[in-house]
């Protein structure tokens, strides 16, 4: 008879690792301090994930953000990775400057609708246009949460708030406005789709561009009621995916089963991304399919959810600058200042 004593010890567990030989707890961040159940430490989860599964070196990553619940959010994740919290609604320009810092920096901006849609429309709508290589994150609740829940622009309309009332105007889509500015990368997701959220973010962080993410994220505070479609009941009975996702990182094999419905897009860096179309009838390569597709779903009160829209040709804005290979961050004074002579010859020029 075998006692307890006698049983064999089961051997430790040993830590998954990734590429670069690091467990996926070196990737997480500070403790959150937003509300339990806050979609946006759902969306911090998937970074985590996608960065860890990626195999990114965190030193290499920056993190950025306005002012929010949402902007606080990347204290939460990549502990190792340089952030700054910028003023709301201004994050493009900072991502702007860090990147013709250094070009060879990944960009991570988390901003939420207010800082987006409201204050920040107008630097949403210029980095769009200039393809600042950048992720852009909205999670979207459609409400100030962290001024206690008045409308933001992306309130529905008809929206009911315990404590502003009803909404009378209509709702600003971020997938659009991003369209219309020339986005090269529209998808939009919900915060309680883990699968769906991570596979866009392995495909944005391989985007050579800006990516614009709008992620329905319930804010359970002030905006969680089964009649908004910002809620956690209503997108789990409304989501209806564009797409099945799956992506493949450069480093694996690429295999494709034979699917009459699938279609793959190849990233710049490599990457494919593949989609098995639940809309047969749907490109995501065409612009005007994203606005029809959008405008319908909006009409017949659905929450789309998927890759919209993806254009691999356009270049970035760091690209059509041509600048050096080297960082300008890395280059010495005397490398980056120009002398006096070449002042001058500039100043004659004029």
């Amino acid at each position: 008879m075998t006692t307890a004593q006698s049983r064999p010890m089961p051997a430790p567990r040993v830590a998954k690792t990734n590429a670069l030989g690091l467990d996926k707890n070196e990737y997480k961040g500070r403790d959150s301090t937003l509300c339990k159940g806050c979609g946006h430490d759902s969306i911090s989860a998937r970074i985590i994930n996608a960065a860890w599964e990626l195999g990114l070196d965190q030193q290499q990553i920056i993190k950025l953000s306005g002012i929010g619940c949402s902007s606080k959010t990347p204290a939460y994740f990549l502990g190792a990775s340089h952030g700054f919290n910028s003023v709301h609604g201004r994050m493009p320009s900072v991502a702007t400057g860090a990147m013709l810092a250094n070009r060879t920096l990944i960009a991570v901006g988390v901003s939420g609708d207010g800082d987006t849609a409201s204050i920040g429309i107008g630097q949403f709508k210029h980095a769009v246009r200039r393809n600042l290589p950048l992720v852009y994150i909205v999670e979207n609740n459609g409400v100030y949460g962290l001024t206690k829940g008045q409308f933001s622009a992306t309130s529905d309309k008809g929206q009911k708030l315990k404590y502003a009332g009803v909404n009378q105007l209509p709702s600003l889509d971020v997938c659009v406005e991003a369209l219309a500015a020339n986005a090269t990368f529209v998808a939009r997701s919900f915060a309680g789709d883990a699968k769906q959220v991570e596979t866009l973010l392995k495909a944005a962080l391989s985007h050579n561009g800006m990516a614009v993410l709008d992620i329905i994220s319930p804010c359970v505070t002030f905006n969680n009621a089964e009649d908004s479609n910002k809620s956690y009941p209503w997108g789990k009975e409304h989501e209806i995916p564009l797409q099945e996702l799956n992506f493949v990182p450069r480093m694996e094999e690429i295999t494709v089963d034979d699917y009459d419905d699938e279609q793959e897009v190849q990233l710049h860096d490599g990457s494919w991304l593949k989609l098995k179309k639940l809309d047969t009838d749907y490109d995501p390569t065409d612009k005007m399919s994203a606005y029809r597709i959008l405008e319908e779903s909006r009409r017949e009160n659905k929450m789309l959810t998927g890759l919209f829209y993806i254009d691999t040709k356009q270049p970035n804005m760091i690209d059509l600058l041509n600048l050096t290979d080297t960082p300008l961050a890395h280059m010495t004074e005397a490398e980056t200042r120009p002398s006096r002579e070449a002042l001058q010859k500039v100043m004659a020029d004029l």
